[in-house]
């Protein structure tokens, strides 16, 4: 088996228990985990992270959105991300009550290891200006692949913006995809990503939301 989904399902601490034990079997080669909206909390996020952490370098491609990772949660999935044998590609966090601090963590976590992550979807939680300057940290790393970003309704204003907008200028950027939607730009900020369309390093990017 390569693929799993059992979004929409409630998982519960024991599902998640016997879904980490299945995960840290170094005979499993689950590439593609789907548990999307399955009411898993922020101890399931440990149990899960630490499963993964034994056995992590099959894993491709984790859905976690709506579902409460909040501040422990999050900690436990940066260890994860940080890990040299992690090569997870596809990570979707959105809806997940994560907060400034959490994206500071990520940020921090995937700087370390920058190499694999081509798409992260953070949409709907609290990133705010600090948690947006992490990520462009993360973003003007030559060693940095992501090619799809999602920060839509991220309390984001001018002071993020131009963090962003400074990072992509930074660095040949593989993003191409940033999305936008539902954050509050003022004039300058938006010419600011305008202008990116015709940078060079940023000819490929796509900004949408705006």
């Amino acid at each position: 088996m390569r693929e799993l989904r059992l979004s929409g399902n409630k998982a519960g601490d024991s599902g998640v228990k016997d879904l980490s034990s299945l995960l840290e079997d170094p005979n499993c080669k689950l590439e593609k985990l789907d548990l999307d909206n399955c009411s898993i909390e922020e101890e399931d996020f440990r149990a899960l992270a630490s499963a993964l952490r034994s056995n992590p370098s099959h894993m491709r491609e984790l859905q976690l959105s709506y579902n409460e990772a909040g501040d422990s949660g999050v900690k436990h999935l940066s260890s994860l991300l940080e890990d040299p044998n992690c090569k997870l590609e596809k990570l979707l966090l959105s809806y997940c009550s994560i907060g400034e601090e959490d994206f500071r963590a990520l940020a921090s976590a995937l700087r370390s290891n920058p190499s694999h992550m081509r798409e992260l979807w953070l949409s709907v939680n609290k990133a705010g200006d600090s948690g947006v300057k992490h990520l462009s940290s993360l973003l003007e790393d030559p060693n940095c692949k992501l090619e799809k970003l999602h920060l839509q309704y991220c309390s984001i204003t001018d002071e993020g913006f131009t963090a962003l907008a400074s990072a992509l200028r930074s660095n040949p950027s593989a993003l191409r995809e940033l999305w936008l939607k539902g954050n509050e730009p003022g004039p300058s900020a938006q010419q600011l990503l305008s202008e990116l369309k015709k940078h060079p390093n940023c000819k490929h990017l796509q900004i949408y939301g705006l």
